[in-house]
């Protein structure tokens, strides 16, 4: 069975990807939300966003 990448419909505080994307490496989204944050700073969060932003237009929704 292959693993998809897909935006979590029960882990979600904004769209679901961070959640997602935990589920996906199987760690806690708590700690991928945390990155995202620390890794948005030098992109002056503006970055973050629009990243964030990409993302969840482009990860599918979980079944």
């Amino acid at each position: 069975m292959n693993k998809r990448l897909y935006r979590s419909t029960t882990n979600k505080m904004v769209a679901g990807v961070c959640g997602g994307i935990g589920e996906y490496f199987n760690v806690d989204p708590t700690l991928i939300r945390l990155a995202w944050v620390f890794l948005s700073m030098p992109l002056a969060i503006a970055g973050g966003i629009v990243a964030y932003g990409l993302a969840a237009l482009i990860i599918p929704i979980e079944d």
